[in-house]
């Protein structure tokens, strides 16, 4: 398998959808979203956009499986399963904030093996494969260096439904925000761990997450040179839908704190 020239044919069906979604971003109109559960909105674009991504990515991979966020299909394959979110910031897309993305990541043998994640808005593809670094446009990235906590920008996510854990995760953001140079919350998560592997971010975590939000980027991170854990530091974060993500250097530091303040 030629990795390298699977991940160019990748991207080139992600930048197409990409111009979609922003194309209808320009119109949208936010009567037209649905509701999957509490706070968990959908739209014909995240819809149509995820048609759009499995039906090309099936003829790369004809026998592959996928996982996908809105449920075009959802098959693991023998060897290979794509697992795609196609519009990754749906609450930002649809209030008109621009930080969405598309991420598909292509797992072998259950292990991954292509990263795509595409911020749409600012056209910044980055992007990974087996054997090579972690690009962004085509530039190679690495994680940052900082050492220690007091030098870091992180950023999380908040909980929008699974509220039993609420108040321990603002404790844990008091004492975290007193100790770095900041806390931010961008709203997608591929987005988050791609800025990780880019070295804009120093760390990155939440809780209550999928396969398809975090599986491009937890790859682009490893691949950058960085470290994915969950909240107990093991390695099974698609499993316990927890994810730390950080440069290697400062893991120790921020996972000490989670595992004080979040069980």
């Amino acid at each position: 398998m030629n990795y390298e020239l699977l991940c160019s044919k990748v991207i080139s069906i992600t930048r197409l959808v990409g111009n979609f979604i922003r194309k209808e971003s320009m119109a949208f109109d936010a009567q037209s979203i649905e509701y999957k559960g509490l706070n968990d909105l959908v739209s014909y674009v995240d819809k149509n956009a995820e048609i759009q991504l499995v039906e090309n990515l099936a003829k790369l991979i004809p026998d592959a499986g996928f996982i996908t966020e809105e449920e075009t299909v959802n098959s693991l394959g023998k060897t290979f399963t794509w697992i795609i979110d196609p519009l990754d910031g749906t609450t930002n897309f649809i209030h008109g904030i621009p930080t969405f993305s598309i991420s598909i990541a292509l797992y072998e043998d259950n292990q991954p093996v292509i990263g795509v994640v595409y911020e749409i808005n600012r056209s910044e593809m980055f992007y990974t494969y087996k054997g090579g670094p972690a690009f962004l446009n085509q530039k190679p990235i690495r994680v940052s260096q900082s050492k220690n906590l007091s030098q870091c920008l992180l950023a999380t996510g908040f909980p929008y439904y699974q509220f039993d854990k609420q108040l321990q995760y603002i404790q844990l953001f008091t004492e975290i925000m007193q100790k770095c140079h900041g806390l931010r919350r961008m709203g997608s998560a591929a987005v988050d761990l791609a800025y990780v592997a880019c070295g804009r971010f120093d760390a990155y975590f939440e809780y209550n997450l999928n396969a398809y939000d975090v599986a491009a980027g937890a790859f682009l991170v490893e691949q950058a040179g960085g470290k994915i854990l969950n909240f107990s530091g093991g390695t099974e974060f698609l499993e316990t839908r927890e994810v730390l993500a950080t440069n290697n250097h400062v893991t120790e530091e921020i996972l000490n704190l989670i595992k004080k303040h979040f069980t």
